[in-house]
Formats: C-alpha cells, sequence, structure tokens
C-alpha cells in the first residue's frame, strides 16, 4: 500500500505540466544526440548542467534523466541506418541490425529496437520502484566507516568494468581523487593544493572538468575521424513486425531485460556490458548461430532490450545510496549537489516528490519515447547528412557560454579548455576518462567519510574491519580486484570490449 501511495506521488510530481515539459525535452534531446553520432549522452549532460541552475531541481533532474535514456532509444537508429553507433552501448546493434537494413527490413529492425527497449524501461521502471525503498531503508543504517568501504567498492568495480588497461583506469580514479583533493581542508578549512590561485579556493569547478574532459575532449577525437555518413535508407516503411518477428523476438526481449537489469546496477557502464552480454547470451543458446552477423532479430531485440534496462536501473544506487554506477550518474549527482541536494538515502525521506517523481518520469519518457520516435524516423535520417563541422563551434559556443554563466568567472573558462586538452590528451593514451569522473566526484565524500570514522573511533583504524557490514564490503572490493586481475578473466574482459 505504501509503494502505490509513493508512486502516486511519483506520477503526481511528474504529470505537473511543466515536468512533462521538460521530461519530453530530455527523450528529444536524447534521441538527438544518440541518433548524432559522436556527441554522447555523457557530453550533452556535462553541457546542460549549467541549466540546472536555472531549474527546479526535480524538472531538471527528470529532464537529464530523459537524455541518458532517451540517447539510448536514439542510438540504435545511427547503428541500424549507417552501421555507426550514436552511443557505445548501441555498437552491438549495428552487427545485425545494419544487415536486417540492408536487406530492406529497416523499419522492421528499428521497430523491433524500440518496442524492446519500450519494454525494458517499463520492467526497470518497476524494479527502481520495488528495490530502491528496502534499500534505502538498510543505507540509513549505514555509518561512515560503511560509507567509506561502499565508495570503496563502488571505484574498485568502476576499475574492473572500464574499457582498456586495469593499470590505466587505476591510475584515472587515483587522478581524480586527486583533483578531488584541491581547495579547502573540509575540517580545518586550510588551503591545498591550489598552487595559490584564488579561484581555486572552493576545489575545481566540477561542471568546468565535466564539459572538458567530456565535451570538448570528444569534439576533438570527432574532428580527428571525421568522414563523409553514407546513409543507406532514404525512406524508412513497414514498421510494424510481422508475426514471425513476434515469436523470434518475445524471448530475447525478455532475456535481454534480465541480463540489462541486473549488469545496470553494477558500477562502471552497466548498460554497456548488458548489451554485449546479451548478445553473447543469444547467439550462444540460438539454434540457427550462423544467423548471427547477417540479421538475427535477436542480435537486436536482446541488446536493446538490455541497455535500456541497464541505463535505468542504474538510477537505484544513485538514488538510495549516492553513489554513481557510471559517469552519466556522476553528473546527475553533480546536478543534486549543485541544486544544495545531499545524495544519499535521505533524498527519498526528505524529499519524497524529487525522488518519487524521477521515478515516475521514467515511464513516462519511455512512453514518450516510442511514441515520438518511431514517426520522427525521417527527420533522423535527414539530421544524419549534417556534416559535423558545422556542429562543432555551436556546440563550443554553447559549451563556454554554459560554463561562464555558473559562477560569471573567466578562469572556468581556461578551465575547460585545459581539461578538454587533457581528455583528448587521456583519449591518445587509451585512458578511459570516467573512472577520472567518479574518483573526482567520490573523492570529497570518500575522504569526509574517512576522516569521521577515524575522529569517531578515536584514530583506530581497525574500526573499518571489527565492523561486519563494512569489513564484508571491503572484502568484496579486494575480491573483485583479485578476480579481475586473474589472466583468464583480463582476456574474458578485453573479448567483451573489443567491439566498443
Amino acid at each position: 500500500m505504501e509503494l502505490i501511495d509513493n508512486l502516486t506521488l511519483g506520477f503526481v510530481t511528474a504529470g505537473h505540466p511543466w515536468n512533462l515539459l521538460f521530461c519530453l525535452i530530455g527523450v528529444i534531446l536524447g534521441t538527438l544526440i544518440g541518433v548524432l553520432p559522436g556527441i554522447g549522452a555523457t557530453a550533452t549532460i556535462a553541457m546542460l548542467l549549467p541549466l540546472t541552475f536555472q531549474l527546479e531541481p526535480v524538472s531538471s533532474l527528470i529532464m537529464l534523466a530523459g537524455i541518458y535514456y532517451g540517447a539510448q532509444y536514439g542510438g540504435s537508429t545511427t547503428a541500424i541506418l549507417i552501421n555507426m553507433p550514436g552511443e557505445s552501448s548501441s555498437a552491438v546493434t549495428a552487427i545485425d541490425g545494419y544487415q536486417m537494413a540492408r536487406k530492406g527490413r529497416a523499419g522492421a529492425a528499428l521497430a523491433i529496437a524500440a518496442i524492446g527497449s519500450f519494454f525494458a524501461g517499463t520492467v526497470s521502471t518497476i524494479l527502481v520502484a520495488v528495490f530502491a525503498p528496502p534499500l534505502t531503508a538498510v543505507a540509513l543504517q549505514f555509518g561512515s566507516a560503511e560509507y567509506f568501504s561502499l565508495m570503496i567498492v563502488g571505484l574498485v568495480s568502476s576499475i574492473a568494468l572500464a574499457h582498456g588497461s586495469v593499470i590505466k583506469a587505476l591510475g584515472m580514479v587515483v587522478l581524480g581523487l586527486l583533483l578531488g583533493l584541491v581547495g579547502t581542508d573540509i575540517y580545518t578549512g586550510t588551503p591545498r593544493f591550489n598552487l595559490g590561485i584564488l579561484e581555486l579556493s572552493d576545489g575545481l569547478n566540477f561542471v568546468a572538468l565535466a564539459v572538458g574532459v567530456f565535451g570538448i575532449a570528444e569534439i576533438l577525437r570527432n574532428l580527428e575521424n571525421e568522414h563523409e555518413r553514407d546513409v543507406m535508407i532514404k525512406k524508412v516503411t513497414n514498421l510494424w513486425p510481422t508475426r514471425e518477428d513476434w515469436r523470434a523476438m518475445t524471448a530475447p526481449i525478455l532475456r535481454g531485460t534480465a541480463i540489462g537489469s541486473a549488469l545496470g546496477i553494477l558500477p562502471g557502464g552497466g548498460a554497456i556490458l548488458a548489451s554485449f552480454a546479451s548478445y553473447t547470451v543469444e547467439k550462444r543458446i540460438s539454434k540457427t548461430p550462423e544467423e548471427f552477423g547477417k540479421g538475427a532479430i535477436a542480435g537486436v531485440a536482446g541488446p536493446e532490450s538490455a541497455n535500456n534496462a541497464g541505463a535505468q536501473t542504474s538510477f537505484i544506487p544513485m538514488l538510495t545510496l549516492g553513489i554513481p554506477a557510471n559517469p552519466v550518474m556522476a553528473l546527475m549527482i553533480g546536478a543534486m549537489i549543485i541544486q544544495g541536494i545531499v545524495p544519499g538515502p535521505n533524498v527519498a525521506t526528505e524529499q519524497p516528490a524529487l525522488f518519487w517523481g524521477i521515478i515516475a518520469s521514467m515511464w513516462i519518457g519511455n512512453l514518450m519515447l516510442i511514441l515520438l520516435n518511431l514517426p520522427l524516423i525521417g527527420l533522423w535520417v535527414k539530421l544524419l547528412t549534417i556534416p559535423y563541422y558545422m556542429l562543432f563551434p555551436a556546440i563550443i559556443a554553447f559549451c563556454s557560454i554554459g560554463v561562464y554563466s555558473v559562477n560569471s568567472n573567466v578562469f572556468d573558462l581556461y578551465a575547460v579548455a585545459f581539461f578538454g586538452l587533457l581528455g583528448y590528451g587521456l583519449s591518445k593514451l587509451r585512458c578511459e576518462p570516467a573512472p577520472l569522473l567518479l574518483g573526482f566526484v567520490l573523492g570529497p565524500l570518500l575522504e569526509e567519510h574517512l576522516r569521521r570514522a577515524m575522529i569517531m573511533s578515536r584514530g583506530d583504524p581497525t574500526t573499518f574491519v571489527t565492523r561486519p557490514l563494512s569489513l564484508g564490503l571491503l572484502l568484496l572490493a579486494a575480491a573483485v580486484l583479485v578476480v579481475v586481475l586473474l589472466p583468464s578473466i583480463r582476456k574474458k574482459r578485453d573479448e567483451v570490449f573489443v567491439e566498443d
């Protein structure tokens, strides 16, 4: 009964005309940036963070959430039509989706992707609503030692699930933690690591770092790899799947939803991992594995369901624990902090309308997406013909105006340029920036809980291992790190990300 009352509150909040408008804006923007290859949800949300100052907290978070799962929908369009995934999690969809398009079945492939995504989004929204309250109740029992250990688990998991070298991912986390220390000591008020620069007294600007590392660096990478896009499909017809299509896609959608819902909760990019895992499962259990890579319906339905389910269940640790499961969730936490909201389990009890409004908006947003995406496919196809060199000046101008508007500080523009070059340099070294952002967001919280736990235990470090829950979380983190370093696991891990 309490769940029904909470969901009613959520739908009343999300159904407010103003919130509906921003949900619509979010899903349309998400679809747009998902369709245009090379921009990405992370970069777009980073660019839009300055706008959240001008909005109500619930409206801004609903819009940002809509951008995230809307991008999962939009990414499949380019994957199917031009074999160029708009989102990393849609890379697997391109394998069979593009082959279906080449056979004249682009409409069916797009419809299968949309239906699978809507079903997965609905199920994962229900899971968020069911599991978030009990997790919040558990989290309210956490002390500083447990929170410290939980954040260690999150950072180690982000290392384990990051692309490329584990050592490089560990280096990115450490760099993010170090950048998070810049500013003023949280207990003594002493300036530290600010190089004598007054503007760094309050620490590095989160928005400047996010826009630089993800927005500007992404633009530089895309300019380097700019090429003509061959839009093969000029007109998409026969959108509704046939009876045979329904039989072939039902089971993969169910399996993909289950896989994505489970893996989406894991820190480090669950939606991407979920789509690859779903494709692997479908190919292994198929009676006709030779059809995969040649237009198999299961190769579209499973991964698309998995990535959308993974995208939405990643909200569970963010809403209940204040722990980001991926870079987008880290940006969402940044948006909450900008609005003066302390992320964590207290959000559900202190601001229930915000908490349940975001959850309810997910289902509303998914419904909007399936009603909008298929009729607007012709528009998305036309947008694919826009050269990237015409887009990037407007994107950079938008980034600069947005970052400057946060503090009206020119120093932030220099910071964006610096972090943009840093992000580009890291990409050339094949260092993924996602662990860096997670380290930067969690660093101050990690330090706060570490020092608070030490103060409460009067300087006794054994407090982290004498408390059962804290010890269990630290053992889990150690186990994850040991397992991922095993040669056989490392080889499998490299195989999972080889196509990304």
